[in-house]
């Protein structure tokens, strides 16, 4: 994993830097863990969604690709932000299939998030709403959420990505959870 990584970074670097190809070598380095990441955003959707996770990440990573502008620390940090534009992306699908159709069931999205939370059902409209509302209280809290609980990453990885103790990290990480939590009870169902 760390030789990945490493040539991972190393890639993030050269696109950044104008080498268009660079992004052809990346997708295969990361593809796996981007593909889990979607499956996970998938699991409990019908079989006849009209996306794909084969589609989610491909439009994940081509718009994290011609976006690059060296913003990416380091293969982790990629997969992070990719795995918030796979949300960006299903939760802009569910606003036009709902506009469409008045509802239908299926913009729920089953969510896998750390183990402490347990596995939920979450209206992507009402997480990426309460998302929204939480950035705009609190900045910080709100990218936490975004990198644990879409991201996948550890605690660790959010305090030296964003340069903040283990400790802040597990501080606003409770915070945000128990804000979340209140304000998603509605369209929270737990399994």
């Amino acid at each position: 994993m760390t030789r990945s990584s490493d040539e991972a970074t190393r890639l993030l670097g050269e696109i950044a830097a104008g080498d268009a190809d660079a992004a052809r070598r990346l997708l295969p380095i990361v593809y796996d863990q981007l593909r889990a990441l979607a499956a996970g955003l998938f699991r409990g959707q019908p079989a006849d969604h009209t996306l794909q996770p084969t589609i989610l990440v491909h439009e994940a990573f081509l718009r994290l690709v011609d976006q690059s502008s060296g913003a990416f620390r380091d293969r982790a940090h990629f997969i992070a932000v990719a795995a918030t534009a796979m949300r960006q992306i299903l939760t802009d699908h569910a606003r036009r299939v709902r506009a469409a159709k008045r509802g239908g069931g299926w913009n729920r999205v089953d969510v896998d998030p750390p183990q402490e939370l347990g596995p939920a059902l979450v209206d992507l409209v009402a997480l990426d709403d309460a998302l929204a509302e939480l950035a705009a209280l609190d900045e910080r809290k709100h990218r936490i959420v975004e990198l644990r609980y879409f991201g996948g990453l550890t605690v660790e990885e959010v305090a030296d990505l964003l340069g903040l103790s283990k400790r802040t990290i597990e501080s606003d990480w409770r915070a945000a959870r128990a804000w979340l939590g209140a304000r998603l009870g509605d369209s929270r169902r737990t399994e």
